[in-house]
């Protein structure tokens, strides 16, 4: 390469770089989404391990600007943290739960019991002498290290399927229902100032909401202590069930339950072939179809995404006293497990900031809702 050549591919590079980085500058806002809900409930985000150690500075900036709470993505899932029967790495849960104290956060573990995302050696559990033993220790061991640190489990995640019944979980297959029993009342023993809450999707729908209803009598005839449970609000602008979740909003808190929205999402891309829930082994062939809006998304769907969290957090607001946080699963666009679910490699774009961490109209619309709501 001559010289002259050299000097004019750096500076085409140089240009490059230039356009890049004000092509993903972030625009100044004065709004911020945790002061704006301040008096209504916590705001929270999902983070992963480059979040957590803090390796974008721009995303670790609009993070502590924007969000009071913090769920741990998947560096609590069993599958990380309690990799073998006699090991353990805590390694970025305890980085995870220093930058939630650092920065004065609610700190959410997710989760304790899930039967996804599980280590070999569990999933080759054949006893129930086992599978207990696994349950206690693993709860005792995890929770214990965090009580009075995180402040609130995700104790058991999704038990249940589309009909409300039980999934035939290994924990199910080995325990039965006995293991919801156990699992509470382990996590309550291990961290006894920690809010214990059961999660799953879909259990605003009526059959699966009947489902959930059944699970927390259950623990609650036993004396076992449920302090809330999580709607996780993995849901499509085409097909928003507005009444259904106020509906389980009111049912939930009739129980005593604070009700939290855990993992909300709105996906904007069309459903392959009328897929509900969001089981995350799920995966489908993509199309050109199934994935329209490559290079941005065009204004008209932005507006409907903007309509519809507008809608939701109408709703939110109005059920504030039953509501206790609303955490977005992810910190912008680019962070989304929906870009590879449930087909690998969609470009969807589901949460209130874009790639470059700049608020979309969505995001100024549930600001601006809250300033109307406040007059």
């Amino acid at each position: 390469m001559t010289n002259k050549t050299n000097r004019l591919y750096k500076t085409l590079m140089l240009a490059a770089l230039i356009a890049a980085h004000f092509s993903c500058a972030r625009s100044a806002s004065t709004d911020s989404l945790k002061e704006s809900f301040e008096d209504d409930f916590l705001i929270g985000t999902a983070l992963n391990a480059d979040q957590i150690n803090e390796h974008d500075g721009a995303t670790d900036s609009l993070i502590k600007e924007q969000f009071n709470a913090i769920t741990a993505e998947n560096i609590m899932k069993t599958e990380v943290i309690h990799p073998a029967w006699d090991k353990f790495d805590f390694d970025l849960a305890d980085r995870f739960v220093a930058y939630g104290q650092k920065n004065n956060m609610y700190i959410v573990g997710h989760t304790l019991i899930w039967h996804s995302q599980l280590p070999p050696f569990v999933q080759a559990i054949k006893s129930v002498d086992s599978i207990r033993q696994f349950m206690d220790k693993h709860i005792h061991t995890v929770a214990e290290r965090y009580a009075g640190s995180v402040d609130s489990w995700d104790v058991v995640n999704e038990a249940l399927n589309e009909d409300g019944s039980w999934r035939e979980s290994i924990f199910f297959q080995l325990l039965g229902e006995q293991y919801i029993l156990d699992a509470f009342e382990l996590a309550a023993k291990a961290a006894p100032e920690a809010e214990l809450y059961y999660n799953d999707y879909n259990i605003e729908q009526p059959k699966k909401r009947a489902g959930a209803i059944k699970l927390v009598q259950k623990l609650q005839q036993a004396g076992l202590r449920i302090d809330g449970i999580g709607i996780q609000g993995h849901w499509n602008i085409n097909d928003l069930p507005l009444i259904a979740i106020e509906e389980s909003v009111v049912e939930y808190a009739k129980m005593g339950l604070k009700v939290a929205i855990t993992e909300l999402d709105l996906g904007v891309l069309p459903n392959p072939w009328n897929l509900q829930g969001a089981d995350v082994n799920q995966q489908f062939e993509g199309n050109s179809r199934m994935n329209p809006y490559v290079k941005q998304l065009p204004d008209s769907v932005s507006t409907k995404l903007a309509d519809a969290y507008e809608e939701l957090f109408r709703l939110f607001l109005k059920h504030r006293d039953k509501i206790s946080r609303v955490t977005f699963w992810g910190v912008n666009d680019g962070h989304s497990w929906l870009n590879d679910w449930p087909i690998p490699g969609r470009t969807n774009y589901p949460l209130l900031f874009d790639r470059c961490n700049r608020p979309k109209d969505a995001f100024h619309r549930i600001v601006d809702l809250k300033k109307e709501h406040s007059k």
